[in-house]
């Protein structure tokens, strides 16, 4: 009896961690969504930047980022 209720009592503290976390990580996804949303808004309106003109720059850098990557791990994948 005594083991069970130690083990409930673990698992409700664990679950309650886990939950907190849970919230935590939850409430700065949507603080950095709605920040982000605010500065895109502010370049539209403030200097006519858009969306895409955003994404252009984001995704030549990944592409080259990627790219350095694929040379970089070339000769652990037999390439």
């Amino acid at each position: 009896m005594s083991s069970d209720l130690l083990i409930l009592i673990a698992a409700v503290v664990v679950s309650w961690l886990i939950f907190t976390w849970l919230v935590t990580v939850l409430k700065a996804t949507v603080k950095t969504a709605i920040l982000m949303g605010l500065l895109v808004l502010g370049l539209q309106i403030l200097f006519g930047i858009g969306m895409t003109d955003l994404w252009g720059p984001v995704q030549s850098f990944l592409s080259q980022i990627w790219e350095k990557g694929e040379k970089l791990l070339a000769p652990f994948f037999g390439k």
